[in-house]
């Protein structure tokens, strides 16, 4: 039978969906046993809803906190306006009702089958265990595993979600009842089961779960629509910014074509976001993967799946520390999670927006505090760089990608050697000139001006000034160049290719500022005696003709590495 015109207007609680009409009305069949109100609904692609209704809107949130706090329905129930209903099988060969006002769910008259389940929850001392137990068998599987999934919340259940109260879930229930101040029989009567899901439910106060159908993306899930609204479409995003009292809150829904390797390609740009810090567990598997990444204030959970050449999932960004709700969104986000038809259009974002390389589809790339050079002095890839590029790091990496540890800083040099945490097999090493160059010598330093902008090394050309320091230390030389602070630790290259120092930080003092020209690298020796007190035995050679740009240049991209402090 046609759901009345008028009905669109209406909001219904809906309490489970099945993917079969007998199915739905088996189960239909047993609600309206115990409850009042009960219809059901063809909802399209494949699926027949079980709905309590009809209410206005305040109405049916009413009903479903009531309901909840009874334990009369599951624990993932929530509030449907029904535009989009279909046929209605349920009642069979009935129809809807205007609702009434006030809108207060009842629950249907007992039967000797639902006697458990009166209009107010008896008092535990009032429920022996027998009765408990007996009230306790006339749940459904899907009822017992959400009373799992709830004492788990709490913390007292860590096994399997199976539906089949054994030992474990028994003692949990004790825990859970010792905890609460009653009497620990084991066997959770009416009045606790609501409790337990009053407890469960709480958490979510003001964070108004509300499904949310994105035709365009493909995606139908639960959204905390109280604490993120709709902001805009960035493919392969849909973005849900904060909107209320939690800054740090965000959803994300993600769409696109794809397959294993796009799927790849996804993972490691949300390694680099900066709504994903680098702490937390990952798992990549050719089917999806999950990532979580905690840390600077806030804990993300991203699990993304690949279907019939369609990549989709969903992000949530939520304050470090605030595992109960954050755990409760995860939660109600999962289960509610539904593929749809299509993928977002990747031509679906306004044209002519802001752009920017620190940006992937309008989120930030995390960046590191500071990002400098050094260079590969050893077939394992030990590194050099400036004593300055390694200090109060959390976290140091080579190329933004291969995580490293520092072996030793020697201050008086001003130099630190690093080593790969993996294994590393340099493509070349540095070759250190064991000649003295010669004033006037042409020389260029590689290194990284723009902080990693640019995927490789960039060369800047100048000379050898004098060799040694304005206060004659002989340990550095002096050259005409104009460098960046993120070349400082790079090679300085003579026009054969071989190494014959190290960029060194700017010397300017706190009452004088050097012309910007003058700046000053560590000599070859010093590199070469601070690796050898190390173990590290490096590559020499001395000076011979001169090569050509483009050589030097494959040279530099060779062996200059991008050093990053996070």
């Amino acid at each position: 039978m046609a759901l009345p015109a008028a009905a669109q207007d209406w909001f219904w609680v809906q309490i489970e969906a099945r993917q079969t009409l007998t199915g739905a009305q088996d189960r239909a069949r047993e609600y309206a046993g115990r409850l009042d109100g009960v219809a059901g609904f063809y909802l399209g692609d494949g699926f027949y809803g079980i709905f309590i209704g009809p209410y206005d809107e305040s109405g049916a949130e009413t009903a479903l906190d009531r309901l909840l706090a009874r334990g009369a329905i599951p624990a993932d129930s929530f509030v449907k306006n029904g535009q989009f209903f279909k046929q209605q099988f349920w009642p069979i060969g009935g129809t809807v009702t205007a609702p009434s006002a006030p809108a207060d769910p009842v629950l249907a008259t007992p039967t000797t089958s639902d006697a458990a389940l009166p209009d107010d929850p008896v008092d535990a001392a009032d429920e022996t265990p027998q009765e408990a137990r007996a009230s306790e068998a006339l749940l459904t599987r899907d009822e017992k595993k959400d009373l799992q999934i709830a004492l788990r919340w709490a913390g007292f259940y860590n096994a399997a979600i199976d539906g089949s109260y054994g030992r474990g879930t028994r003692a949990a229930m004790q825990a859970w009842q010792e905890a609460n101040n009653q009497e620990p029989t084991g066997i959770l009567t009416t009045k606790q089961r609501a409790m337990l899901f009053e407890q469960y439910n709480s958490v979510l106060e003001g964070m108004n779960m509300r499904l949310v159908r994105d035709d365009a993306s493909g995606i139908r899930m639960q959204v905390p629509t109280g604490v993120v609204s709709f902001t805009e479409y960035k493919p392969p995003f849909v973005r849900f910014d904060a909107s209320g009292d939690i800054a740090e809150a965000q959803v994300l829904f993600i769409s696109q074509k794809g397959d294993e390797g796009r799927l790849v390609g996804l993972y490691e740009v949300f390694q680099i976001l900066d709504i994903v810090p680098p702490e937390g567990p990952r798992n990549l598997s050719r089917s999806g993967f999950i990532i979580e990444g905690i840390g600077d204030g806030i804990h993300s959970y991203t699990n993304v799946s690949l279907q019939d050449g369609a990549i989709k999932g969903f992000t949530l960004v939520w304050p470090q520390g605030d595992e109960g709700r954050r755990e409760r969104i995860i939660d109600e986000m999962s289960k509610s999670f539904e593929r749809l038809d299509g993928v977002l259009d990747p031509d679906i974002a306004p044209p002519g927006e802001d752009q920017a390389v620190d940006m992937v589809a309008g989120l930030a790339v995390r960046q590191p505090q500071m990002s400098r050079s050094g260079f590969y002095v050893s077939d394992d890839g030990a590194v050099v760089t400036t004593q300055e590029a390694v200090q109060n790091c959390q976290r140091i990496t080579y190329d933004r990608e291969d995580d490293a540890e520092v072996i030793l800083i020697d201050e008086d040099r001003g130099i630190a050697l690093l080593r790969p945490r993996d294994s590393l097999v340099p493509i070349r090493v540095a070759e250190i000139l064991t000649d003295t160059p010669r004033l006037q010598d042409q020389i260029a330093v590689a290194g990284y001006p723009f902080n990693g902008v640019l995927s490789a090394p960039t060369l800047t050309f100048g000379q050898v000034v004098d060799i040694r320091g304005l206060n004659g230390d002989d340990r550095i030389k002096r050259l005409a160049i104009l460098p960046q602070p993120g070349d400082t630790g790079g090679p300085v290259f003579d026009d054969s290719g071989a190494v014959i120092g190290m960029l060194l930080p700017r010397a300017d003092g706190d009452t004088q500022v050097l012309p910007a020209e003058v700046n000053f690298s560590l000599d070859a020796q010093q590199i070469l005696d601070f690796l050898t007190a190390q173990g590290v035995t490096a590559k020499t050679r001395a000076a011979s003709g001169p090569i050509s740009p483009v050589e030097l240049t494959r040279r530099a991209a060779d062996i200059t590495v991008l050093i990053s402090c996070w």
